[in-house]
This record gives C-alpha cells, sequence and structure tokens, in this order.
C-alpha cells in the first residue's frame, strides 16, 4: 500500500469551492426535526406539555372559518 504525505494532499486542494445545489434532493433517511416554539412564562405555567398547546390549537383551528386558496 502506498503511502501519501500530507502536504501532497494539501497541493491539490483548491482554497474555495463552489457548489451547485440546484439539483440537490432532501435526505429522505435524515429524521424529520420537530419545530421548537418558545411559550412566554404565563403561557407556559398553564400549557405545560406540548400534547397540551397541540389540543388547544387545534380547537381553534377547527373554530376559524375556511378560506379558499
Amino acid at each position: 500500500m502506498k503511502t501519501t504525505q500530507v502536504s501532497e494532499l494539501n497541493d491539490t486542494m483548491l482554497p474555495e469551492y463552489e457548489f451547485n445545489y440546484t439539483k440537490a434532493k432532501p435526505n429522505r433517511f435524515a429524521q424529520q426535526t420537530p419545530i421548537t416554539v418558545t411559550l412566554d412564562a404565563d403561557v407556559a405555567q398553564v400549557f405545560t406539555t406540548s400534547e397540551a398547546v397541540n389540543r388547544v390549537l387545534r380547537s381553534i383551528l377547527t373554530a376559524l372559518p375556511k378560506t379558499a386558496s
């Protein structure tokens, strides 16, 4: 097996590379991260879990009138 010195590898590296991300696709194997929302202290005292917050927000969403897109 041929060994390569570090100085030989550094000679082939350019100081800057430009990548084209126009054809990039999302990683389908990566886990989707949940959205984090920070509550004010007085609201956090009432809604102590994310399930409680989601339950109230969903009930508000059902009460909102449907809008045509």
